[in-house]
């Protein structure tokens, strides 16, 4: 679940930071993983999700999009439902340096009180990306966070890549502020990640991936 639901938090794969260089165009995207895991914490109670998106982007930068995966948020059949993500925002680079500012709602149409939305911006340079997201508006409180992450890609050749990334909540209440971490390895279209958060009885997790984008 998301950080504003229940008593913890709900990818992208993350906050979205969309290649200055793309194309105009709409591109579509599918995915499965053995696990649906949002800024160090489990969507889907450890089992399999299935994610599939649209986006659009023009050559100016803009951009326009959304993304839909099935969630679960405890063991009652009515946790049970899909996230609808909406996102548009502005992307470019200036001398290597690329940045993207937006918004992104997250809706729950099947779930109660459980819609929110954010301002974010990400950053990249280097291979380094550096992101903050602030929650202007949720169905289930009056509080807003701040959400800061931290990222580092490289190239290992061959279709190998490697991210190393973390995030850390600011809510204003010490007993819902968490951070976390993890690792990830792709090849090609599959990935491999190992993630964990300092919240308590949490365990790292593993997730296997598959994604294509066409």
């Amino acid at each position: 679940m998301k950080l504003t639901k229940k008593t913890t938090v709900s990818l992208i794969a993350a906050g979205i930071l969309l290649s200055a260089n793309a194309q105009a165009g709409v591109e579509g995207n599918i995915g499965v993983a053995s696990n649906y895991i949002w800024r160090g914490v489990t969507q889907t109670q450890d089992q399999a999700a299935i994610s599939g998106g649209l986006d659009y982007s023009n050559d100016s930068g803009f951009y326009l999009g959304t993304w839909a995966s099935n969630v679960d948020f405890g063991a009652d059949a009515t946790d049970a439902g899909y996230e609808l993500d909406l996102y548009g925002g502005y992307g470019g680079e200036v001398g290597g340096f690329g940045y993207d500012v937006g918004y992104i709602l997250y809706a729950y149409p099947s779930l109660d009180d459980s819609n929110f939305s954010e301002v974010y911006l990400n950053t990249g340079i280097a291979g380094f990306a550096l992101g903050v997201s602030y929650q202007v508006d949720a169905d289930s409180t009056d509080e807003n966070y701040l959400y800061l992450s931290l990222g580092y890609d490289i190239d290992l050749g061959n279709d190998w890549g490697l991210s190393l990334y973390g995030g850390s909540y600011d809510t204003g209440a010490d007993d819902s502020d968490y951070t976390h971490y993890g690792v990830s390895f792709s090849k090609g279209d599959f990935g491999l990640a190992l993630d964990d958060n300092d919240l308590d009885d949490s365990d790292p997790r593993v997730t296997v991936s598959w994604s294509k984008t066409f």
